[in-house]
């Protein structure tokens, strides 16, 4: 099977964004006050809302940014860590 090199760069892509998401929620929940991590966080959740992210992938950016903030909300043993993540 051939690899389409557009498609790897464009998960990429989205992977990256992926990752930033879940550390920026991290940020901003030890530090709520911070205005440039809010805005960091409010920019990616652009992209995933964005016309170019519709044109990397067909995935649905609503549902991406739900599941990252519900990822968030369990630690790595799967236990509900509490909290609102706005």
């Amino acid at each position: 099977m051939k690899i389409n090199p557009y498609e790897e760069l464009a998960n990429a892509i989205i992977l990256r964004a992926a990752k930033d998401y879940k550390k920026i929620l991290s940020s901003v929940k030890i530090n709520p006050r911070n205005s440039s991590l809010k805005y960091q966080k409010s920019q990616i959740e652009k992209f995933f809302r964005s016309r170019w992210f519709k044109e990397l992938t067909d995935a649905d950016g609503e549902f991406i940014i739900t599941q990252l903030k519900e990822e968030y909300l369990y630690d790595h043993k799967g236990i509900f860590v509490s909290g609102k993540v706005s």
